[in-house]
């Protein structure tokens, strides 16, 4: 009975958790649809900016989502165990996997050293390399620029990583875990794949074909090709929002939380591109739409008023990292995009966060989680000012 009473109380707990996570962001949602009613032509420019966010973001990333999880599947191998054997490559293998777009390669990380195969220079070096899903806005939209990031982000892990395992020893804070499987892989997709969902798959295609024209500056000679592939723009992003909105990401849910609850369970891993997808596009749709509204409404150039306090704008950057989550960073990284903020702010701010992968390493290790974050902190700054004094 106190088995049942128990899993009650744990369901129950769910249940109230996803009806304010609705809430909330639903209320979000509201606010901005508010705003855009009241703006001279705010509708307009909202529809705009959510086709933008689509075919210039959204499809990009799930693109990216999905080669990441269909090489998953092809290369199937025992991380534990080749930590492990080769502990002096620790630091750099956390830097590799916490430089992978999105969160994932991260929260495997973390998972590996409350699993006592990964030491902490290593979950240093992971926090201090990843951009979260922040990441896949600048593939889609600046991918030399992503790869800079990329580079410096490894770099600095690495050396971060190093320099932490020599102060306090690869065991250092290290909890003690046994190790857990992976459990069986998911199709992807299954009986409980929905309407919605192949829905999403079918706008997919073409938004990714317009999102490619766009990218290589092909122009569309019809006034009704632009019609439709603006319609598609906003359809796509109104479904991917409006499918967060209703039901969040539960394998994102999973993902950063304890994966051994009754909510969670193995779905199709094509329910998880579209839940990871959903929620960057939510956020990339609310930054985009909040900035054009924003711009319209006070007519207040953000470039010129961040401009001011240039020099204050790193460490503005770098204290959003701190925030656990990728949402703030996703929009630190569209302010970066629409010209509102320095490169030197980006990389700040892309070595301080570090996205979902903090979630699992509070619930496990709050201390060293802790610990690891306040250290990424030292080569933001280093990164981020030694970039504002060249000029960037």
């Amino acid at each position: 009975m106190t088995a049942l009473v128990q899993t009650l109380r744990n369901q129950i707990a769910i249940d109230n958790t996803a009806s304010r996570s609705l809430v909330g962001r639903a209320a979000a949602l509201a606010v901005l649809a508010a705003v855009a009613v009241a703006v001279p032509g705010g509708i307009e420019l909202a529809g705009h900016a959510i086709a933008d966010a689509y075919l210039a973001v959204s499809v990009f990333v799930a693109a990216t989502i999905l080669v990441l999880y269909a090489a998953e599947g092809l290369f199937k191998a025992d991380l534990g165990a080749a930590l492990a054997r080769h502990q002096r490559w620790q630091v750099p293998a956390g830097a590799l996997l916490g430089a992978l777009p999105g969160c994932g390669g991260a929260i495997v990380a973390v998972t590996q050293f409350t699993r006592g195969t990964l030491s902490f220079g290593g979950v240093v070096a992971t926090l201090t390399s990843t951009m979260g899903d922040a990441m896949f806005i600048l593939l889609a939209r600046e991918p030399q620029t992503a790869g800079l990031v990329f580079v410096i982000g490894m770099i600095a892990g690495i050396v971060t990583g190093y320099v932490v395992d020599a102060i306090h020893g690869p065991r250092f804070m290290q909890p003690d875990s046994a190790a857990v499987g992976n459990g069986p892989r998911a199709r992807w997709f299954d009986g409980s794949t929905t309407k919605g969902e192949m829905l999403w798959f079918a706008l997919l295609v073409p938004g990714l074909a317009i999102g490619v024209a766009d990218a290589f500056q092909v122009e569309f000679d019809s006034a009704m090709v632009e019609a439709g592939a603006t319609a598609i723009g906003i359809v796509g992003g109104l479904l991917a929002v409006g499918m967060w909105l209703t039901r969040g990401g539960e394998s994102r849910d999973c993902l950063s939380g304890d994966g051994a609850t009754a909510a969670c369970r193995i779905v199709p891993q094509g329910r998880k591109v579209v839940d990871d997808t959903n929620f960057v596009t939510a956020w990339v749709v609310f930054a985009f739409v909040a900035y054009e509204l924003l711009v319209s409404a006070s007519g207040v150039d953000l470039g010129a008023a961040f401009g001011v306090w240039a020099a204050a704008v790193p460490a503005a950057a770098i204290a959003i990292g701190f925030i656990p989550g990728c949402g703030p960073q996703i929009v630190t990284t569209s302010l970066y995009l629409d010209g509102a903020i320095p490169l030197s702010a980006q990389l700040g701010n892309a070595i301080s966060n570090d996205g979902d992968a903090l979630f699992p390493a509070i619930a496990k290790a709050p201390k060293a989680a802790a610990l690891a974050t306040l250290y990424t902190t030292v080569p933001a700054i280093i990164v981020a000012y030694g970039a504002y004094a060249m000029g960037y």
